[in-house]
Protein backbone atom coordinates (compact mmCIF):
# COMPACT_ATOMS: atom_id res chain seq x y z
CA UNK A 1 0.00 0.00 0.00
CA UNK A 2 2.02 3.57 -1.07
CA UNK A 3 1.15 6.14 1.06
CA UNK A 4 3.45 9.57 0.63
CA UNK A 5 2.19 12.78 2.99
CA UNK A 6 3.57 16.09 2.11
CA UNK A 7 7.14 17.01 3.83
CA UNK A 8 7.34 18.19 7.18
CA UNK A 9 9.73 18.62 9.80
CA UNK A 10 9.04 15.45 12.37
CA UNK A 11 9.91 15.50 16.15
CA UNK A 12 10.22 11.77 17.28
CA UNK A 13 9.87 12.15 20.67
CA UNK A 14 10.77 9.05 22.76
CA UNK A 15 11.44 7.99 26.10
CA UNK A 16 11.51 4.69 28.09
CA UNK A 17 13.76 1.95 28.12
CA UNK A 18 16.25 0.71 25.69
CA UNK A 19 13.41 -1.59 23.76
CA UNK A 20 11.33 1.99 23.83
CA UNK A 21 14.34 4.00 22.21
CA UNK A 22 15.33 1.39 19.85
CA UNK A 23 11.34 1.42 18.29
CA UNK A 24 11.85 5.19 18.20
CA UNK A 25 14.96 5.44 16.31
CA UNK A 26 13.17 2.66 14.22
CA UNK A 27 10.30 5.35 13.47
CA UNK A 28 12.75 8.33 12.88
CA UNK A 29 14.51 6.03 10.30
CA UNK A 30 11.80 5.08 8.52
CA UNK A 31 9.85 8.36 8.12
CA UNK A 32 13.99 9.99 7.22
CA UNK A 33 13.99 7.49 4.27
CA UNK A 34 10.27 8.93 3.29
CA UNK A 35 11.93 12.26 3.08
CA UNK A 36 11.10 13.85 5.99
CA UNK A 37 13.13 16.16 7.77
CA UNK A 38 13.61 14.14 11.29
CA UNK A 39 14.54 15.43 14.50
CA UNK A 40 14.67 12.53 17.70
CA UNK A 41 13.94 14.12 21.04
CA UNK A 42 15.04 11.46 23.50
CA UNK A 43 14.00 11.90 26.63
CA UNK A 44 15.33 9.37 28.71
CA UNK A 45 13.15 8.17 31.68
CA UNK A 46 12.48 11.40 33.24
CA UNK A 47 10.89 14.20 30.96
CA UNK A 48 11.44 16.82 33.18
CA UNK A 49 10.07 20.51 33.62
CA UNK A 50 12.40 22.06 30.38
CA UNK A 51 10.82 19.22 28.23
CA UNK A 52 8.63 23.11 26.40
CA UNK A 53 11.85 24.29 25.69
CA UNK A 54 13.42 21.45 24.41
CA UNK A 55 10.17 21.24 22.00
CA UNK A 56 10.23 24.77 20.96
CA UNK A 57 13.53 24.78 20.43
CA UNK A 58 13.28 22.08 17.96
CA UNK A 59 11.33 23.54 15.51
CA UNK A 60 8.73 21.14 14.41
CA UNK A 61 5.64 20.74 12.68
CA UNK A 62 4.32 17.83 14.33
CA UNK A 63 4.89 15.03 16.71
CA UNK A 64 5.32 11.42 16.67
CA UNK A 65 5.14 10.26 19.85
CA UNK A 66 7.35 6.98 21.01
CA UNK A 67 6.81 7.23 24.54
CA UNK A 68 5.78 4.28 27.36
CA UNK A 69 4.90 4.95 30.88
CA UNK A 70 3.86 8.15 33.14
CA UNK A 71 4.26 11.63 31.41
CA UNK A 72 4.33 9.43 28.28
CA UNK A 73 0.99 7.82 27.30
CA UNK A 74 -0.70 9.15 30.06
CA UNK A 75 -2.19 12.44 28.50
CA UNK A 76 0.70 15.15 30.13
CA UNK A 77 3.25 15.29 27.07
CA UNK A 78 -0.15 15.48 24.88
CA UNK A 79 -1.36 18.24 26.88
CA UNK A 80 1.82 20.33 26.38
CA UNK A 81 1.97 20.00 22.39
CA UNK A 82 -1.81 20.75 22.83
CA UNK A 83 -0.78 24.29 24.45
CA UNK A 84 2.26 24.55 22.03
CA UNK A 85 -0.36 24.24 18.87
CA UNK A 86 2.05 21.36 17.85
CA UNK A 87 -0.28 18.09 16.07
CA UNK A 88 1.06 15.21 17.59
CA UNK A 89 -0.24 11.01 16.70
CA UNK A 90 -1.65 8.80 18.88
CA UNK A 91 -5.07 9.83 21.48
CA UNK A 92 -5.90 13.24 22.57
CA UNK A 93 -5.39 14.01 26.03
CA UNK A 94 -8.81 12.79 27.88
CA UNK A 95 -8.24 9.49 25.87
CA UNK A 96 -4.81 8.80 27.32
CA UNK A 97 -5.84 9.80 30.78
CA UNK A 98 -8.36 7.26 30.52
CA UNK A 99 -7.14 4.82 28.69
CA UNK A 100 -3.69 4.88 31.47
CA UNK A 101 -5.43 4.87 34.65
CA UNK A 102 -6.89 1.38 35.37
CA UNK A 103 -9.66 2.15 37.35
CA UNK A 104 -11.36 5.14 35.38
CA UNK A 105 -10.36 2.89 32.18
CA UNK A 106 -12.75 -0.04 34.02
CA UNK A 107 -15.38 2.04 34.68
CA UNK A 108 -16.02 3.53 31.27
CA UNK A 109 -15.85 -0.28 29.87
CA UNK A 110 -18.54 -0.79 32.55
CA UNK A 111 -20.86 1.92 31.16
CA UNK A 112 -20.30 0.72 27.78
CA UNK A 113 -20.69 -2.70 28.55
CA UNK A 114 -17.33 -3.87 27.33
CA UNK A 115 -16.85 -6.73 29.85
CA UNK A 116 -13.71 -6.57 32.15
CA UNK A 117 -12.56 -8.87 34.64
CA UNK A 118 -14.03 -8.18 38.71
CA UNK A 119 -12.01 -6.11 40.57
CA UNK A 120 -11.77 -3.67 43.71
CA UNK A 121 -9.56 -1.20 44.97
CA UNK A 122 -7.05 -0.46 47.94
CA UNK A 123 -5.82 3.11 49.16
CA UNK A 124 -2.24 3.17 50.64
CA UNK A 125 -4.17 4.63 53.88
CA UNK A 126 -6.38 2.06 54.37
CA UNK A 127 -6.27 -0.22 57.34
CA UNK A 128 -5.04 -3.24 56.06
CA UNK A 129 -5.22 -4.97 59.72
CA UNK A 130 -8.49 -6.93 58.22
CA UNK A 131 -7.21 -7.39 54.71
CA UNK A 132 -8.62 -11.23 54.86
CA UNK A 133 -12.00 -9.81 55.56
CA UNK A 134 -11.71 -6.64 52.82
CA UNK A 135 -10.71 -9.67 50.21
CA UNK A 136 -13.94 -11.88 51.09
CA UNK A 137 -15.10 -14.27 48.92
CA UNK A 138 -13.19 -12.70 46.18
CA UNK A 139 -10.85 -16.01 45.57
CA UNK A 140 -7.13 -16.66 44.52
CA UNK A 141 -5.16 -16.29 42.64
CA UNK A 142 -5.51 -12.37 41.77
CA UNK A 143 -3.90 -10.12 39.92
CA UNK A 144 -2.90 -7.05 41.89
CA UNK A 145 -1.85 -3.58 39.66
CA UNK A 146 -0.84 -0.24 40.07
CA UNK A 147 -3.81 2.21 39.65
CA UNK A 148 -2.09 4.58 37.36
CA UNK A 149 1.10 2.27 35.42
CA UNK A 150 2.09 0.64 32.68
CA UNK A 151 0.83 -3.26 32.03
CA UNK A 152 3.36 -4.51 34.05
CA UNK A 153 4.70 -2.08 36.01
CA UNK A 154 3.86 -3.11 39.59
CA UNK A 155 1.98 -6.35 38.73
CA UNK A 156 2.18 -9.11 41.05
CA UNK A 157 -0.38 -12.31 40.52
CA UNK A 158 -1.05 -13.87 44.19
CA UNK A 159 -2.46 -17.10 45.80
CA UNK A 160 -2.57 -16.55 49.35
CA UNK A 161 -3.30 -13.65 51.63
CA UNK A 162 0.25 -12.92 52.49
CA UNK A 163 1.17 -12.48 48.66
CA UNK A 164 -1.94 -10.65 48.52
CA UNK A 165 -0.42 -8.05 51.19
CA UNK A 166 3.22 -8.01 49.65
CA UNK A 167 1.91 -7.39 46.40
CA UNK A 168 -0.35 -4.21 47.21
CA UNK A 169 2.63 -3.15 49.40
CA UNK A 170 4.56 -3.47 46.59
CA UNK A 171 1.73 -1.23 44.12
CA UNK A 172 1.98 1.61 46.26
CA UNK A 173 5.29 1.84 45.36
CA UNK A 174 3.97 3.42 42.07
CA UNK A 175 0.80 4.75 42.75
CA UNK A 176 -1.62 5.53 45.89
CA UNK A 177 -4.25 3.17 44.89
CA UNK A 178 -4.32 -0.05 43.89
CA UNK A 179 -6.04 -2.32 41.87
CA UNK A 180 -7.21 -6.22 42.86
CA UNK A 181 -8.42 -7.72 39.79
CA UNK A 182 -9.66 -11.62 39.38
CA UNK A 183 -7.42 -13.81 37.76
CA UNK A 184 -9.21 -14.96 34.72
CA UNK A 185 -7.71 -18.13 32.66
CA UNK A 186 -7.59 -17.92 29.40
CA UNK A 187 -5.61 -16.84 26.40
CA UNK A 188 -3.96 -13.31 26.25
CA UNK A 189 -4.88 -11.82 22.70
CA UNK A 190 -3.92 -8.35 21.39
CA UNK A 191 -5.48 -6.54 18.56
CA UNK A 192 -4.08 -3.82 16.44
CA UNK A 193 -6.39 -0.74 15.80
CA UNK A 194 -5.53 1.97 13.38
CA UNK A 195 -7.66 4.98 12.53
CA UNK A 196 -10.66 3.02 14.22
CA UNK A 197 -9.71 0.22 11.43
CA UNK A 198 -8.66 -3.41 12.93
CA UNK A 199 -5.55 -4.33 11.43
CA UNK A 200 -5.39 -7.60 13.06
CA UNK A 201 -4.81 -9.81 16.31
CA UNK A 202 -2.40 -12.35 17.65
CA UNK A 203 -1.88 -14.57 20.43
CA UNK A 204 0.97 -13.58 23.12
CA UNK A 205 2.37 -17.13 23.71
CA UNK A 206 4.16 -15.71 27.00
CA UNK A 207 2.37 -13.83 29.55
CA UNK A 208 4.10 -10.85 29.32
CA UNK A 209 2.51 -8.25 32.09
CA UNK A 210 3.34 -11.84 34.52
CA UNK A 211 6.80 -12.05 32.76
CA UNK A 212 7.47 -8.22 32.33
CA UNK A 213 8.55 -9.45 28.95
CA UNK A 214 8.49 -6.66 25.82
CA UNK A 215 9.29 -8.90 23.47
CA UNK A 216 6.80 -12.09 24.71
CA UNK A 217 6.80 -14.05 22.08
CA UNK A 218 3.25 -13.49 19.63
CA UNK A 219 1.66 -16.86 17.49
CA UNK A 220 -1.08 -16.76 15.35
CA UNK A 221 -4.42 -16.75 16.86
CA UNK A 222 -6.02 -20.39 17.09
CA UNK A 223 -9.80 -19.08 16.95
CA UNK A 224 -12.69 -19.66 14.13
CA UNK A 225 -12.86 -16.55 12.06
CA UNK A 226 -16.14 -15.78 13.74
CA UNK A 227 -15.25 -15.72 17.45
CA UNK A 228 -11.54 -13.88 16.30
CA UNK A 229 -14.30 -11.31 14.62
CA UNK A 230 -15.77 -11.07 17.76
CA UNK A 231 -12.91 -10.45 19.22
CA UNK A 232 -12.04 -7.84 17.21
CA UNK A 233 -14.97 -6.52 17.14
CA UNK A 234 -14.71 -6.29 20.87
CA UNK A 235 -11.21 -4.62 20.59
CA UNK A 236 -13.02 -1.97 18.60
CA UNK A 237 -15.93 -0.71 21.36
CA UNK A 238 -12.93 -0.49 24.01
CA UNK A 239 -10.97 1.70 22.31
CA UNK A 240 -14.46 3.86 21.56
CA UNK A 241 -15.43 3.31 24.75
CA UNK A 242 -12.19 5.75 25.47
CA UNK A 243 -11.50 7.64 22.70
CA UNK A 244 -8.92 6.55 21.69
CA UNK A 245 -7.39 7.41 17.93
CA UNK A 246 -4.39 6.71 15.74
CA UNK A 247 -2.89 3.45 16.58
CA UNK A 248 -4.13 1.26 19.21
CA UNK A 249 -3.49 -1.72 20.86
CA UNK A 250 -6.36 -3.42 23.00
CA UNK A 251 -5.21 -6.70 25.37
CA UNK A 252 -8.02 -9.10 26.29
CA UNK A 253 -8.45 -12.43 27.56
CA UNK A 254 -10.39 -14.94 25.56
CA UNK A 255 -11.35 -17.91 27.63
CA UNK A 256 -12.39 -21.52 26.92
CA UNK A 257 -16.21 -21.23 28.03
CA UNK A 258 -16.64 -18.94 25.19
CA UNK A 259 -16.10 -15.45 26.72
CA UNK A 260 -13.53 -12.58 26.31
CA UNK A 261 -12.33 -9.76 28.62
CA UNK A 262 -11.02 -6.34 27.63
CA UNK A 263 -7.82 -6.34 30.33
CA UNK A 264 -6.68 -2.67 28.82
CA UNK A 265 -5.59 -0.60 26.09
CA UNK A 266 -2.49 1.08 25.63
CA UNK A 267 -2.76 4.17 23.42
CA UNK A 268 0.98 4.41 22.11
CA UNK A 269 1.68 0.54 21.50
CA UNK A 270 6.19 0.46 20.71
CA UNK A 271 6.01 0.86 16.77
CA UNK A 272 9.21 -1.49 15.50
CA UNK A 273 9.32 -3.42 12.03
CA UNK A 274 8.76 -7.17 14.18
CA UNK A 275 5.98 -5.93 16.66
CA UNK A 276 2.39 -6.61 16.36
CA UNK A 277 1.32 -3.38 14.50
CA UNK A 278 4.04 -4.20 12.32
CA UNK A 279 2.96 -7.66 11.58
CA UNK A 280 -0.61 -6.82 11.34
CA UNK A 281 -0.03 -4.03 9.01
CA UNK A 282 1.97 -6.06 7.01
CA UNK A 283 -1.03 -8.67 6.68
CA UNK A 284 -3.14 -5.42 5.07
CA UNK A 285 -0.11 -4.09 2.82
CA UNK A 286 1.35 -1.50 4.68
CA UNK A 287 5.55 -2.21 4.57
CA UNK A 288 7.12 -0.82 8.10
CA UNK A 289 7.70 3.04 6.43
CA UNK A 290 4.23 3.23 4.91
CA UNK A 291 2.53 2.40 8.97
CA UNK A 292 5.11 4.89 10.36
CA UNK A 293 3.48 7.51 7.56
CA UNK A 294 0.15 6.08 8.10
CA UNK A 295 0.25 6.86 11.48
CA UNK A 296 1.71 10.51 11.19
CA UNK A 297 -0.54 11.29 8.65
CA UNK A 298 -3.19 10.73 11.70
CA UNK A 299 -1.38 13.74 13.70
CA UNK A 300 -3.58 16.47 14.64
CA UNK A 301 -4.12 18.59 17.57
CA UNK A 302 -7.56 17.86 19.78
CA UNK A 303 -8.61 20.49 21.32
CA UNK A 304 -10.11 23.58 19.22
CA UNK A 305 -8.04 26.99 18.42
CA UNK A 306 -8.45 29.60 20.26
CA UNK A 307 -11.57 32.29 19.05
CA UNK A 308 -10.46 34.85 17.09
CA UNK A 309 -13.37 37.09 18.77
CA UNK A 310 -13.22 37.10 22.60
CA UNK A 311 -16.51 35.82 23.85
CA UNK A 312 -18.24 39.18 25.48
CA UNK A 313 -17.87 39.17 29.62
CA UNK A 314 -20.63 39.70 31.73
CA UNK A 315 -20.15 42.32 34.00
CA UNK A 316 -21.19 41.03 37.95
CA UNK A 317 -23.85 43.03 37.95
CA UNK A 318 -25.44 42.00 34.42
CA UNK A 319 -24.86 38.06 35.55
CA UNK A 320 -26.56 38.57 38.27
CA UNK A 321 -29.32 40.11 36.56
CA UNK A 322 -29.18 37.87 33.78
CA UNK A 323 -29.07 34.94 36.59
CA UNK A 324 -32.07 36.46 38.43
CA UNK A 325 -34.68 36.59 35.00
CA UNK A 326 -35.67 32.87 35.64
CA UNK A 327 -36.21 32.91 38.95
CA UNK A 328 -38.65 36.41 38.55
CA UNK A 329 -39.95 33.71 35.60
CA UNK A 330 -40.68 30.91 37.50
CA UNK A 331 -42.20 33.34 40.54
CA UNK A 332 -44.99 34.54 38.33
CA UNK A 333 -45.48 31.38 36.52
CA UNK A 334 -46.17 29.69 40.38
Amino acid sequence: MKRRSMRRRVGVIMGGSSSELSAGHAVAEALSARGHEVVQLSLGESYGPDLASVVQKARIDVAFLALSGRMGEDGCVQGLLELLRIPYTGSSVLASALAMDKLKAKEMFRLHNVPTPPYYTVSEDADLTDLEGMHGSFGYPAIVKPRGEGSSQGVSRVTNLAELRAALEQAFEYDDIALVERFVTGVEINVAILDGQVLGSVEVATPKAMLEDPGAELVKVELSPQRERGVQNLAERAARALGCTGAVRVDLLVTAGENEYVLEVNTLPALSPDGLLARAAAAKGYDFSELCEAVLDGAKLNQPARRKTPVETLSAGSYRANAAAPVAMMKSVG
